[in-house]
Formats: structure tokens, sequence, C-alpha cells
């Protein structure tokens, strides 16, 4: 199974390959949204806290929050749903996803780093990668830089590359 975790603080994100079935089988019969320890995966990342934020399993079918299953199901999709872009105005259609709950046929499962322990992560919390985009509207820009009205926003703002 890969394991893809992504630190939002510094926008980096790392993927482990692990088949040692002792530590996936901490993970088993968790659900999406739900936290979990570190140290389940490594020494490395003892302390810190990491949230299930989703995943596919091997056929590339993602998972979705909300079907409290660890098989693979079919629904009925509209506008706005999840893992489903509509053709037509109006049109619905029947969609297999996987559910929530992790299971040992899940390919790839997603975790993102809610709190970091003690000791920095080499490739995840020990370096910082630059913002590509920034905000268009002023206030946007006066709050990330925390500028006042007289500032000039203008110095300030993150071109779009």
């Amino acid at each position: 199974m890969k394991i893809n975790i992504a630190c939002p603080s510094t926008g980096m994100q790392k993927v482990i390959e692990t088949d040692d079935e002792k530590k996936l089988q901490n993970l088993y019969d968790r659900r999406m949204g739900q936290e979990i320890e570190g140290g389940i995966l490594g020494e490395e990342y003892d302390g810190s806290i990491m949230r299930i934020s989703g995943g596919n399993d091997k056929q590339g079918f993602p998972m979705r929050q909300g079907v409290l299953t660890n098989t693979r199901v079919r629904l009925l999709c509209k506008k706005g749903h999840k893992a489903y872009r509509q053709r037509r105005a109006g049109e619905r259609k029947r969609k297999s996803v996987r559910g929530c709950v992790v299971g040992h046929d899940i390919a790839v499962l997603n975790l993102v780093l809610a709190q970091p322990g003690e000791k920095e992560i080499p490739g995840l919390t020990d370096d910082q990668v630059p913002r590509r985009l920034g905000p268009k509207r002023a206030n946007n820009i006066r709050k990330l830089f925390n500028l006042s009205k007289d500032d000039d926003v203008r110095k300030y703002v993150i071109h779009r590359t």
C-alpha cells in the first residue's frame, strides 16, 4: 500500500510504500476524517498526529465520505457530487465509489499531518515550498502580510507564473 502524507503548513508531501502487514493492520477499519498516531507508520513519525483524508482502491475508485462500508458501491450522482462531472444540464449517473472505511484492498491512502511531532520529519517538515499562487484582492493581501490600510499593496502581490 502506498501512503501519501501531506503537510499543509510547509506545502510538502511524501509517499511511503509499505507491505508490512503489522503496520497496515492498525489502519484497517478506520474511517475518513479519523485521526491516527504517526508512530503506527514508523519511528520517524512518533508524536505526530495524522488525519485520514481519502484514498483509492486497486482499480482506482476513490473513497467517498459518508458511505459507511469498506467495499465498492454504486451511487446515483448529480451535479456537485464528488467524483462526478455532469455532461448535460440535470444529468444524473450511477457511479462506483469506495466506502469511507479503510480496507485491505486500498492501493493508496492519503493522510494529512494534523499535528507534527517534536522531531523534524525529513522530506515533510524540514523544508518549505514557496507559495505559487497568492491572493488577488487587496484586503486578502493585507490579511496575508499583516498590512495596514496605509501600506502599498502592489509591492506585496505574488505574481502568477
